[in-house]
């Protein structure tokens, strides 16, 4: 018999990881609050459940795939909450990006429950998600990484085991998220100047891809700007979130972050002018007399 595994979030992270889990030969079983996302996973081979309590029951593995800390908790604690029916011993793989003191609490609460729990971030977009090659920065007990090794070799390139206790996986997360965060803020800042200047955006993008200003962000997100097309891959919102955790998190040590927090404005900026929902590099948008090129220039 296939092993049950339950994924709880079918965005473009979290169908990534289903699809690679029915790819490895388990029976996956989803939930999601998007009737016709459960519908089209089902027609895959997946197994449709109405609630999380519903999946719960049924997975000795469970993994969260939601946007933050109060879905986490909805899904997991929740009215019809996975952890209310998952069998004793059973483990939850929370991947949202949260902070290290949600993610230690939570790690005290399913250990209660009689559960297991791995703090399991993820990075590496729709993309490797789709590819079964996504990297996790985990933290947990080790009879939690060996009751579900199978599980994260299917969904994972890299794992990168961080140490025995809940939040440490969060913490090397939202570091990786004040980069991304900051690049993309900066990618953008270097785009609005050049077509400020008149430089020919494409030919920009070229040389600076070629040249030591070059990021990973910069070669990812500029394309989406040249397009026009702020279709959300990862959202502006996403950013003020994972942002304000960063800040959040340094604050509590009375940390300077100057260069977080200046992206967290833009991307701030960017919310409140309605650009929230679209595509994280929509942040050009903030720039005064920008003619952002082709596509949607509101």
């Amino acid at each position: 018999m296939s092993r049950n595994v339950g994924v709880i979030g079918l965005g473009a992270m979290g169908l990534g990881v289903a699809r690679s889990l029915l790819r490895a030969g388990f029976a996956v079983h989803a939930c999601d609050v998007r009737a016709q996302v459960l519908e089209a996973f089902s027609a895959e081979g997946g197994i449709a459940c109405a609630t999380p309590a519903e999946l719960g029951g049924k997975c000795d593995v469970v993994v969260t795939v939601v946007v933050n800390a109060a879905q986490t908790e909805t899904v997991l604690f929740g009215d019809n909450g996975a952890v209310s029916s998952m069998k004793p011993g059973g483990v939850i793989l929370a991947c949202a990006t949260v902070s290290p003191a949600f993610a230690i609490d939570l790690g005290k609460r399913v250990e209660a429950a009689g559960l297991q729990l791995l703090d399991a971030p993820l990075s590496g977009g729709a993309a490797r998600a789709a590819s079964g090659e996504m990297t996790m920065m985990t933290s947990g007990p080790a009879a939690a990484y060996a009751a579900c090794e199978d599980v994260l070799g299917a969904i994972a390139g890299k794992v990168y085991r961080l140490g025995d206790a809940h939040g440490a996986g969060s913490k090397v997360k939202i570091i990786n998220q004040l980069l991304a965060g900051v690049h993309i803020a900066a990618a953008a800042e270097a785009m609005a100047l050049g077509l400020r200047e008149g430089v020919d955006p494409d030919a920009l993008y070229d040389v600076i891809t070629h040249s030591a200003g070059n990021s990973w962000m910069f070669e990812n997100r500029v394309p989406h700007i040249l397009a026009g097309d702020y279709t959300p891959l990862s959202a502006v919102d996403i950013f003020v979130k994972d942002l304000g955790l960063v800040l959040d998190t340094a604050r509590t040590s009375k940390f300077p972050l100057p260069l977080s927090a200046a992206a967290h404005q833009m991307f701030m900026m960017a919310s409140t002018a309605g650009h929230g929902g679209e595509d994280d590099s929509a942040v050009i948008k903030i720039f005064p007399g920008i003619d952002v090129p082709k596509g949607d220039k509101k």
